[in-house]
């Protein structure tokens, strides 16, 4: 079943052709080097971005599958959550070309993309198992029960565990993004020179808080500036990945102890994290527990993992009409359609 699947729910363009889980085509514009002259992604700047590349990208897409629209079995497109200007763009764009060629119109959830990514590079790789989803927006512990049936156990009160990075490295100096560049940086520090909180939420082993953590980062950069004196920013970057780390891998452990998963997966834009793969292959090799992660081009957003996961949505029967919205938020256990 081939499946022309779109993606443009912060600031990649993306569009891919799916064949189940093979990839046949798979083109990503990307805005980054505009959004660096800000500090972070301006939502305005995004959706007129998307606007402009969209088509481009799309044609790409089907030109390297050598394929036609008549060849498509169906669209897909992500439509929740993200920057609701965005998201509005596929959105509009997959129903056009629903509407005028016919095809059906599957709506994919980003965070059910991100762990279908896994399916990518892990033929073997097939439900039940514990997902830990970690990314600039979003820090939950999912239980996979099925290709389409999940359910939360864990997840952040406040700041999701990318966010954490990203705002901590702004901090740093480091240009967008900043969680790139950190786990970068923080190859060269000693973590144990800065003795940095471990934020817990009573009564939720399986939940994280990162405001906090993110802050007192903050506040050791600020108030050594007005002392007049120098933070060794390699390592403090080395301090907060590693505490990052602790808190992701310890509840992640947690639950998959008591919740009796043997297969864990790691998705979402911070599953490229190095120190994070190293150790959580370290903690599930001494439990015998199997680890899967997306590789490396497969961790970002991109339209190849939206099509996989819409080949589950649509034998699912989770399919759309020509009133799909978008929507800036939106559990991962909850569809409209």
């Amino acid at each position: 079943m081939k499946i022309l699947a779109i993606e443009s729910s912060c600031d990649e363009t993306a569009a891919a052709v799916t064949d189940e889980r093979k990839i046949i085509s798979s083109v990503v514009a990307t805005q980054i080097e505009e959004h660096k002259l800000y500090g972070g992604v301006v939502p305005e700047i995004a959706s007129r971005r998307h606007a402009e590349a969209i088509v481009a990208v799309v044609n790409e897409a089907l030109n390297e599958a050598d394929c036609k629209l008549n060849d498509i079995d169906a669209i897909a497109v992500t439509y929740a959550p993200g920057l609701i200007g965005s998201l509005l763009v596929g959105v509009n764009f997959a129903k056009g070309l629903s509407l005028s060629t016919g095809k059906p119109l599957i709506p994919v959830h980003h965070l059910r993309s991100h762990i279908a990514a896994n399916y990518i590079n892990n033929s073997e790789l097939k439900p039940p198992f514990l997902c830990l989803v970690v990314s600039g927006g979003h820090s939950h512990i999912v239980e996979v029960k099925d290709y389409t049936d999940y359910k939360i156990v864990g997840h952040t009160h406040d700041d999701a565990a990318g966010e954490c990075f990203d705002k901590s490295a702004r901090a740093m100096g480091m240009p967008y993004p900043g969680g790139v560049h950190l786990d970068k940086v923080a190859d060269q520090g000693d973590a144990s020179e800065f003795k940095l909180p471990y934020p817990k939420i009573e009564g939720c082993p399986y939940d994280f808080s990162f405001s906090g953590l993110k802050t007192a980062v903050i506040n050791t950069l600020h108030n050594a500036e007005q002392k007049g004196e120098t933070v060794n920013k390699t390592d403090i970057a080395a301090a907060l990945r590693s505490r990052v780390c602790d808190m992701l891998i310890d509840a992640t452990m947690k639950a998959s102890d008591d919740l009796g998963y043997k297969t864990i997966v790691i998705s979402g834009g911070v599953s490229a994290n190095s120190e994070l793969r190293r150790r959580m292959t370290e903690e599930c090799n001494k439990r015998g527990y199997a680890l899967y992660y997306p590789e490396l081009k497969y961790c970002g957003d991109n339209a190849a993992m939206v099509g996989v996961q819409a080949f589950y949505e649509f034998k699912a029967g989770n399919t759309a009409i020509s009133d799909l919205n978008a929507f800036a938020t939106m559990p991962i256990d909850k569809l409209l359609y």
